[in-house]
């Protein structure tokens, strides 16, 4: 026998018997467990009720057995499918009673959806934009808005309703969301400052895209022209040549010859005399002109200006004016008519308005008219959010508004 095969028969030999010795102690020494030991059993707990109010706690159900393929899902329930039906079609079906109006709305869409929307749905960041967009479809990156590119308010409604604010969907009531909407409205310029939307005029507002979408007939009228057999053989009508171009005078003979240029009419111009006045006799005879007193400007029309305050209401988020007025977020807005342009001290203008100021620009009444109307295209890169005024007239009686506030 091997050196080896001696040496793991001997260290095998030992490990067998020191198994069973441990083994055998083991055994010995394992006690009974005594009679009536208390255990620990856990308890059955009924389940706990669903929290009250909303919808989801409406739909709260108990366990129901998996009844769907694979055994996976179930029939849902009445109170489930009530939950969630809230869809709200174009023509009104559906709506709950209420109304908001814009003045409301602007409060609510401050509190709810600024932070990602912007205060005048301008959008923030990457966020979506839901004014704005007009006349872009047809560009290359069109802005599609809810002025611009939905075509039935009822989307804009029940989208609100279902979904929004982000993180906090279905909690805000019917006469918070017809508020808000008409706010978006507003900030779209389909309807006015004093609008009241409810479930009685909703049909009435026209959306500005309402005729930009057809229905898509594609099943009748393109889908049979691929379905039929295609024809293999015969398939085009024969041609009969019946004139040659030559002959109908289309094709020259020859290649074409230069036609040569008939030179221009001359047209002689008559010699004109002009007389001469003797202007050193006239101005001996006649009497020295007196120079008219120039018109005084006319007064501000009142109910102009009265018009101009209503305007601005829309602009006090960002601007002040009157005694005591400060910068905000805008700068103050005293004296703005025929000031230089970004001119007040401690305010941080955008560089467009800091190179107007540098040039010596000002804020004529004409200038005014433009940035308010389009500010984005009056001033590329103006740090202003706001869309701008689309009514001249609201133009025209808020700078005359602002006209009556000296420095």
């Amino acid at each position: 026998m091997s050196k080896s095969l001696k040496l793991y028969g001997s260290v095998f030999g030992g490990i067998a018997v020191t198994l069973t010795f441990a083994v055998n102690m083991a055994d010995r020494f394992v006690a009974e467990a005594p009679e009536g030991l208390r255990t620990l059993t856990p308890l059955e707990v009924a389940a706990a009720p669903a929290p009250a109010g909303g919808f989801v706690a409406a739909a709260h159900a108990e366990e129901a057995p998996k009844d769907g393929p694979l055994g996976i899902g179930r029939e849902a329930l009445p109170e489930e499918v009530a939950a969630w039906n809230l869809d709200v079609s174009p023509d009104g079906t559906g709506l709950p009673p209420g109304s908001g109006s814009v003045e409301d709305g602007e409060m609510l869409f401050s509190e709810n959806c600024a932070v990602c929307h912007g205060e005048f749905a301008e959008g923030s960041g990457n966020w979506p934009k839901l004014a704005g967009g007009e006349d872009t479809l047809a560009n290359k990156d069109p802005v599609k808005t809810v002025g611009s590119y939905w075509p039935h308010l009822s989307t804009a409604w029940d989208y609100v309703h279902r979904s929004m604010p982000f993180g906090n969907a279905q909690s805000l009531e019917p006469d918070e969301v017809y508020a808000i909407v008409a706010y978006i409205l507003f900030s779209n310029f389909i309807v006015d400052e004093d609008f009241t939307l409810s479930n009685e005029n909703f049909t009435d507002v026209v959306m500005p895209n309402e005729g930009g979408f057809i229905v898509d007939d594609r099943p009748e009228t393109e889908y049979p022209q691929w379905s039929g057999e295609p024809c293999m053989t015969d398939c085009k009508e024969s041609v009969e040549i019946t004139m040659r171009a030559t002959v109908l005078d289309v094709t020259p003979d020859h290649g074409g010859e230069e036609a040569a240029a008939e030179p221009a009419a001359e047209t002689p111009a008559d010699a004109v005399e002009v007389a001469t006045a003797d202007t050193s006799t006239e101005a001996t005879d006649a009497a020295p002109a007196v120079a008219e007193p120039a018109a005084a400007p006319a007064a501000a029309d009142p109910e102009l200006i009265a018009a101009g305050e209503k305007v601005f209401k829309k602009c006090m988020s960002c601007h002040a004016v009157g005694e005591g007025a400060k910068n905000k977020s805008g700068p103050e807005l005293n004296g703005v008519v025929g000031r230089g342009i970004g001119s007040i001290d401690g305010f941080r203008y955008s560089k467009t308005f800091e190179e107007a100021h540098g040039a010596g620009e000002t804020w004529t009444p004409e200038r005014l008219h433009a940035f308010l109307e389009k500010p984005k295209d009056a001033m590329k890169g103006t740090k202003m959010s706001f869309p701008g005024l689309r009514k001249p007239e609201d133009i025209d009686a808020v700078i005359a508004y602002l006209s009556t506030f000296a420095e």
